[in-house]
């Protein structure tokens, strides 16, 4: 059963003011939804015309791996290094002749040949904090034992995304994320900064795979009917004509509410949401698990107008040591969930005519350490990691870069993550190294200062 729901004190007519809020039409200082729709306008009004051209229909799905999953353990395996170095787990070969994948990553490994891996990604850091920064958004982070912390500096690649290209179909959500963004390991990171809180993801905050899987703030509340809710709009019409008799700066208020009734009446939104109305076959596919259906819910909100959707997973801090998993342990945890998921995803954006549109990206904030720790954990490492593409006008079943044979340090091709960051707007058609975008004081910042497009992925013919 789908259900879609609203945050939650009453007036006259028996209408509570929980009603409306959670209609998502009042909020404690007034019409909310409308104030966000004209945020939004008036964001756009600061900001570059962006020329999509010929990437139009265009989106992302960021498989968020928060934690630093071990590059050893998925796209990068070293099965001929001692035991130190190679870890609990062999290789397995992929559809790509030559490439190997951990053996945790069975399924994935049949889809190689339309994927591409990136094994020489680096920032030098094994600071969750800035690493997570650094990846989300291109640029580096605050210190985790720095007062600032917890301050984004520069805004997430959904939040750009969502601020210069807005979504795909009107009506629909630029960036989402599902099935929430807590937890992992400093996973603070992708929301909008100075872009301002229209440029923010809508949080899905439920599991996708549970029976009682709601989305807030989508719809009315049950109590609700669309007759009773419009001859309430009329009342509260009333009194917006009042307002604007008195404040001239709520004369867009009229074509913002109506835009926020429609949406919030409408079934588009809804439906997007609705992973019940998927066949059982697909969602088996896809793997009765959290992690499986929050990637079937990101497929189908792009296919139905979302541009850029975060899909989070649980935490990859694997040091076996202070409440963490092991190695092993932890690997035989959550692999096979997105091993399951990803080979899917691939598939059935493949058999839906989306993977050319579609830019699937896989990783989180650093890898971890060549030698294993005496806890049978890795730890921390930003010196080499690994980073998964897949679809878009991405060539199939390529390899970029390479590691050392334990590992350690990037021995061909280095990429950063502003190269990282520069590919994926580049699929996007945003002009990432000529675009700027002002800041709180108006000061111009750029998309990326010293990245660029990873020309293996963007100049193939």
């Amino acid at each position: 059963m789908f259900k879609v729901t609203g945050p939650s004190a009453l007036d006259c007519e028996g209408w509570t003011r929980r009603s409306f809020v959670e209609a998502g039409v009042l909020g404690l200082g007034g019409l909310t939804l409308p104030q966000l729709l004209a945020s939004r306008a008036d964001a756009a009004r600061r900001l570059p015309t962006v020329n999509a051209a010929g990437h139009d229909g265009t989106s992302v799905i960021l498989l968020w791996m928060s934690g630093g999953p071990g590059h050893h353990e998925t796209w990068d395996p070293k099965p001929d290094a001692v035991a130190q170095f190679r870890g609990p787990f062999g290789a397995v070969s992929t559809k790509v002749p030559g490439v190997f994948f951990s053996e945790t990553l069975p399924q994935s490994a049949q889809v190689m040949d339309q994927l591409a891996i990136l094994r020489s990604v680096r920032h030098g850091s094994g600071d969750h904090t800035k690493g997570n920064h650094w990846m989300l958004t291109g640029f580096e982070g605050p210190d985790f034992n720095k007062p600032d912390n917890q301050i984004q500096r520069r805004p997430s690649l959904g939040s750009v995304t969502a601020a210069l290209r807005g979504p795909n179909i009107p009506g629909m959500p630029a960036y989402a994320a599902a099935p929430h963004l807590r937890g992992g390991t400093d996973n603070l990171f992708h929301y909008a900064a100075y872009l301002g809180g229209a440029a923010n993801p809508f949080v899905v905050n439920s599991n996708p795979n549970a029976a009682d899987y709601r989305v807030r703030d989508l719809s009315l509340a049950s109590s609700l009917t669309y007759d009773r809710l419009n001859d309430r709009r009329q009342l509260l019409s009333t009194f917006d004509s009042m307002r604007r008799e008195l404040d001239p700066s709520m004369q867009d208020l009229d074509g913002n509410y109506q835009t926020a009734f429609n949406l919030l009446t409408g079934a588009q939104v809804r439906d997007a949401f609705d992973i019940s109305a998927e066949r059982a076959s697909t969602r088996d596919a896809y793997g009765r698990h959290e992690f499986g259906q929050s990637a079937l819910l990101a497929r189908r909100l792009v296919e139905r107008g979302v541009t850029f959707v975060t899909v989070n997973t649980q935490p990859w801090d694997h040091h076996g040591t202070a409440n963490r998993y092991a190695t092993a342990e932890g690997a035989n945890l959550l692999l096979p969930p997105f091993d399951q998921a990803l080979a899917a995803l691939v598939r059935d954006l493949i058999d839906r005519g989306l993977y050319e549109k579609t830019l699937i990206v896989a990783m989180g904030e650093f890898g971890r350490t060549p030698r294993m720790n005496e806890a049978a954990g890795r730890d921390h490492w930003g010196h080499a990691f690994s980073v998964l593409m897949g679809g878009g006008r991405l060539p199939r079943g390529v390899v970029v870069g390479s590691s050392d044979t334990q590992g350690a340090y990037v021995t061909e091709r280095p990429l950063s993550p502003e190269d990282v960051a520069a590919t994926v707007y580049h699929h996007l058609g945003i002009d990432s190294q000529r675009i700027t975008i002002p800041d709180r004081s108006g000061r111009p910042m750029h998309l990326v200062e010293t990245g660029e497009p990873i020309r293996e992925l963007v100049n193939h013919s």
